[in-house]
């Protein structure tokens, strides 16, 4: 998270480029901040990790089309899980993709749509085990240890990844395989970091590849 308790990057007035966001705020989920507990037949803890060589194939449906996402337990089992059983208790339908940087990520999964809100736990840590380029899936975390919760992001661009390596603690569990079109579109229709009116995630959706 950053700083101010709200997680992923920081804002671009940190420093005259994206680089600096990350350096002001990083991407992820608040400590201390409001939580959303899980509902019925949502986790209250960490749930299971998603065992080795498994994939799943997840769908984010908004209004401007659809993200279809594979998520890898080999890039990072912990969150892997994490983020397909809270897909699969449909806990982020609704939900809104409340932090826009240009060029750079969309962040979602936060409940509250403030960027301070997550699921009423954490997760642990885990390596970064892969590269962050356009169209990577992430977990956004505050600079604490183990404080990701709900909270993810999708790249944006290529240019991002390098930003993203310099901090090298935001977990990637997945890509975006088809849809990318729609996180432009996403990026195109906010007007501020904290869209005015965010895009919401109508339906997000799990099945066996």
């Amino acid at each position: 998270m950053i700083p101010t308790r709200r997680l992923l990057v920081r804002s671009f007035a940190c420093v005259a480029v994206a680089a600096a966001l990350v350096a002001c705020s990083s991407p992820g989920a608040t400590t201390g901040g409001t939580t959303i507990v899980s509902g019925a037949g949502c986790p209250s803890v960490q749930p299971e990790p998603l065992p080795g060589g498994e994939t799943r194939t997840v769908t984010i449906a908004t209004d401007l089309g659809e993200m279809v996402i594979r998520v890898e337990a080999d890039l990072s089992p912990i969150a892997a899980g994490n983020f397909v059983a809270l897909a699969g208790c449909q806990y982020y339908d609704g939900v809104v993709f409340h932090r826009v940087v240009p060029g750079f990520v969309i962040q979602g999964g936060d409940p509250t749509g403030t960027g301070t809100g997550g699921p009423g736990y954490t997760i642990a840590d885990e390596p970064v085990t892969a590269t962050y380029h356009r169209g990577t899936l992430a977990m956004a975390r505050t600079a604490q240890p183990n404080s990701q919760g709900s909270q993810f992001f999708v790249v944006l661009s290529d240019a991002a990844g390098p930003i993203l390596a310099s901090y090298n603690t935001y977990a990637i569990f997945g890509e975006v395989t088809d849809g990318m079109d729609v996180a432009d579109a996403i990026h195109a229709a906010a007007d501020a970091e904290a869209p005015t009116h965010p895009v919401a995630m109508d339906s997000v959706t799990v099945t066996n590849p």
